[in-house]
């Protein structure tokens, strides 16, 4: 019996229970657009809420932003994406599927980065075409390679209609955001170098090829942290900042072997430093998260295209210095993602085949699940209604009192519930309940009178 992770059984389950839907799916779907469903919105909250946590709430240098989705567009030429935001395409002759020339390579063992020369990679390209096919027709017939731009245009604001003509941009990241609110953070609050800014927002790009799930889509959820030093410490912080992430995917219950760092060797031009954590989805490992020492480019180019003097003044050393950037970048959905892949286990259980999702337990979309033993029985229906109405304001709970008991712990079991509370007869006459544990099936029974205690002391 194979009970190994894989990717079809994460996207069955994940459609199953309510987890994450093909955008427009009942028009045929829209390519590499996901939508989440009423308990992956409940794990994508708790994802964003523990980082913020984790990010802000408990950091006294790092301050909270949400900026705009449009920005002027010359903040695009700026940051360089209007003229360098791109990807190596190629093109199938044969069936006109377009794809990514660096991940065609890699996957043939071809070390490729997209950061890399256009030159370079088609050059590569060209040296291994033969080895290459077409991940739609199987053909082996390309075109060069060639850029290929992932800005989303707009017409905003531009009445001609014509996305072309004088373009407006939904944004291809959110920290551009961040550097642009520089000044005025420092302005309107009491942050003093080094700082961090955190922000958790959309982004847009018109990615070639979008697939693996949720991993790669044209619309996603970013949390970032920008984080702003002095141009001499900025290797020390960006090593604190490291060290800082890794310890945040062991706190959100990542296993330690399911992570890796890979360094860039590729790196753009103003950077001193690139690292991905890596996590080991159900392809192999692959990028969760970025960490990047980034300089003063960022600064400085707006800076120069807006005219405003971003530079900082230091007033313990009495110095201005243009601050240096360190960032660390991470997916809203790529994070569901592992947490689905961690979390996901096959069990035998008799004669039964058990799926249960073992989320940590401050991660699970429902916390609590509260049932009548029977739902025909007004008086046990009533006890049930009233205990979850006393727990739903402290926890994410659901009511459920539909099919016997044995498929309603199923069901939780599905959706990563970590405990069922059942009310039955012996209820009413000494006011005990059933608790059940999600991960070892045990049964406990407890006065209804200890439940807050014993969630509270489980839940920590």
């Amino acid at each position: 019996m194979d009970t190994s992770v894989t990717i079809e059984k994460i996207i069955s389950l994940a459609k199953r229970r309510g987890f994450v839907y093909p955008s427009s799916e009942i028009y045929g779907g829209f390519a590499a657009i996901y939508d989440f469903g009423p308990y992956g919105v409940e794990l994508e909250k708790n994802v964003k809420d523990f980082w913020w946590k984790y990010m802000v709430q408990t950091r006294e240098d790092i301050v909270g932003l949400d900026s705009s989705i449009f920005m002027a567009p010359k903040i695009w030429e700026a940051s360089g994406h209007v003229g360098g935001f791109s990807d190596p395409l190629a093109e199938c002759k044969e069936c006109h599927a377009r794809t990514r020339v660096d991940k065609m390579l890699n996957e043939i063992g071809v070390d490729a980065d997209e950061k890399m020369p256009i030159e370079e990679i088609d050059k590569l390209f060209k040296a291994n075409k033969a080895k290459i096919k077409c991940p739609e027709c199987g053909k082996n017939n390309f075109s060069d390679a060639k850029n290929f731009n992932l800005l989303v245009k707009s017409n905003l604001g531009n009445f001609s209609g014509d996305v072309n003509e004088n373009p407006s941009y939904l944004r291809g990241e959110t920290c551009q955001g961040i550097y642009v609110n520089f000044k005025s953070v420092t302005d309107s609050s009491r942050v003093k170098i080094p700082f961090g800014i955190a922000q958790i927002g959309k982004a847009f790009r018109n990615e070639i090829t979008a697939r693996k799930f949720i991993f790669r889509t044209r619309e996603f959820e970013q949390m970032e942290m920008q984080y702003f030093t002095r141009p001499d410490d900025e290797m020390n912080q960006y090593e604190k900042l490291r060290a800082n992430r890794w310890e945040y995917y062991l706190a959100l219950g990542i296993k330690p072997e399911n992570l890796k760092w890979h360094k860039h060797d590729n790196l753009v031009f103003y950077a001193k430093e690139a690292y991905d954590i890596e996590y080991q989805y159900p392809w192999g490992f692959d990028e969760l998260e970025g960490v990047h020492a980034r300089g003063d480019y960022d600064l400085t180019q707006h800076s120069k295209f807006s005219g405003t003097d971003l530079s900082y003044l230091d007033t313990e050393t009495n110095t201005k210095y243009m601050p240096h950037i360190i960032e660390s970048s991470v997916g809203v959905g790529r994070t569901v993602f592992a947490l689905l892949c961690e979390a996901y286990t096959e069990e035998k259980v008799g004669d039964d085949l058990r799926t249960v999702l073992k989320f940590p337990k401050k991660m699970a979309p429902v916390k609590v699940a509260v049932f009548p033993l029977l739902k025909n029985k007004p008086e046990l229906v009533a006890k049930a209604k009233e205990l979850f109405d006393s727990l739903k304001w402290t926890y994410s709970c659901e009511f459920d009192d539909s099919g016997n008991i044995g498929k309603r712990y199923r069901r939780q079991d599905e959706i990563g519930t970590p405990y069922c509370v059942t009310i039955d007869f012996d209820t009413l006459e000494d006011n005990t309940i059933t608790v059940r544990d999600r991960d070892t099936m045990t049964q406990e029974r407890i006065n209804i009178d200890a439940l807050p205690e014993f969630l509270q002391k489980n839940f920590v």
